[in-house]
């Protein structure tokens, strides 16, 4: 090593200073001895953070943004262009929200129809103490709440003892249904003092028979003193029981098909079965509703749209003006879609034609021998008898030759 710093004019504290200047000294005599070169800056360590996860990158997702843009602009497409102008207000327990739920569903197609949900799950007509239905319709009626309709389906939870301000009363006690009426009643007779129709739901066949029993019960109650104010009851016992009159989990949907309509505790609905149960309460809204909102005039609805008015026609090249004008060529006819109903059992408006006759066809002349075989054997007709034969039954009897 000595001598190839010596070769190269090195020296030893050169070496320490840049062992390797001696190599570049050996190759480039002319260059500067590297204690005179520049010394040489240490490159800045570069700190690098830690890859990031795949999904912590962020990145520009062009096909979520899109999905973004479109559901933006399915719900502006989504709001109805008719404001709501016609409201159902559905009271009741949690029977009564699913109705409420079943309603919605059946206006689905109808924007100016909207259903009020003012259910109250757990409540009934007895614990007062815990929602009161009197002073809950009283407050709603006096809120100034726009309501066209009234649905009330209550009672699933009144097999209670019932409180009032003279004592507690053993459900189904005369002093119970005294009371128990007088508060149907009352909440019916306020939606008649503001003339807004009310239809009260009854009870459905349950699935214990002690409830069932109960419920049929209830059911009387609602149908005689909601009627003294006024309301419609709408009885669903029979659509969802059995042929036999009993609880059955299973029926007809709306298309007939056989599926499940009752919970498993034999008391709420399905989906389906909440569908149904709008099905009988729908009549009386869709009637209600045709005499609420103005119909249009049809006169003015069969009328064309602007944009279809003939413009007005100019007078063609080459006529005289003040000459009056050739009255156009009137349009054909419109073809009806079917002629007119001809009944196969009427007469026959062709001369000479038949419908559905057999048309007999001539037979050459016979002989008389043959006319009496087909009168005796194929008409059964009697042969015209000979005078003074057996088979002649005339009378008197002509006379006998002597």
């Amino acid at each position: 090593m000595a001598i190839l710093l010596n070769l190269a004019g090195g020296s030893a504290a050169l070496a320490q200073a840049d062992p390797f200047g001696w190599f570049t000294h050996l190759f480039q005599p002319n260059a500067p001895p590297s204690h005179v070169m520049k010394p040489i800056r240490p490159r800045s360590e570069i700190h690098r953070a830690a890859p990031k996860h795949y999904s912590a990158r962020p990145r520009t997702n062009f096909r979520a943004t899109d999905k973004a843009d479109d559901k933006a602009g399915d719900k502006q497409a989504d709001k109805p262009a008719v404001a709501p102008s016609y409201f159902v207000a559905v009271l009741g327990d949690s029977l009564g929200q699913m109705l409420a739920q079943g309603l919605s569903e059946a206006f689905a197609d109808r924007p100016e129809v909207a259903i009020l949900h003012k259910a109250k799950e757990n409540s009934g007509l007895v614990r007062d103490d815990f929602y009161d239905w009197t002073k809950a319709a009283q407050d709603l009626l006096a809120s100034g709440e726009k309501i066209d309709f009234a649905v009330m389906m209550i009672g699933s939870n009144d097999r209670q003892a019932l409180r009032d301000a003279n004592g507690s009363y053993e459900p189904r006690s005369p002093q119970w249904e005294e009371a128990y009426e007088r508060r149907i009643e009352t909440i019916a007779a306020m939606f008649r003092d503001k003339k807004i129709p009310l239809v009260w739901v009854g009870l459905p066949v349950l699935k214990s028979e002690r409830l069932s029993a109960d419920a049929s019960a209830f059911n009387e109650f609602y149908r005689e003193n909601a009627a003294k104010a006024g309301a419609t009851f709408v009885d669903i016992w029979e659509a969802f029981a059995d042929d036999s009159g009993q609880y059955s989990p299973n029926g007809p949907d709306l298309n007939g098909q056989i599926v499940r309509l009752r919970a498993s505790d034999g008391i709420h609905f399905t989906k389906a079965g909440a569908r149904k149960l709008a099905h009988f309460v729908e009549p009386e809204i869709r009637r209600n509703l045709e005499e609420v909102l103005p119909q249009p005039n049809p006169e003015i609805a069969n009328l064309p749209p602007p944009g279809d008015a003939a413009p007005p026609q100019s007078e063609p090249a080459g006529e005289t003006p003040g000459e009056p004008a050739v009255e156009p060529a009137p349009a054909p006819p419109v073809k009806p879609i079917a002629g007119p109903i001809l009944p196969l059992t009427g007469p026959v408006l062709a001369p000479g034609g038949a419908l559905a006759t057999r048309m007999e066809t001539p037979r050459p002349p016979a002989d008389k021998a043959r006319v009496r075989i087909d009168q005796s054997l194929q008409k059964g007709q009697a042969l015209d008898p000979k005078p003074g034969r057996s088979d002649d039954f005339a009378w008197p009897r002509p006379a006998q030759p002597n």
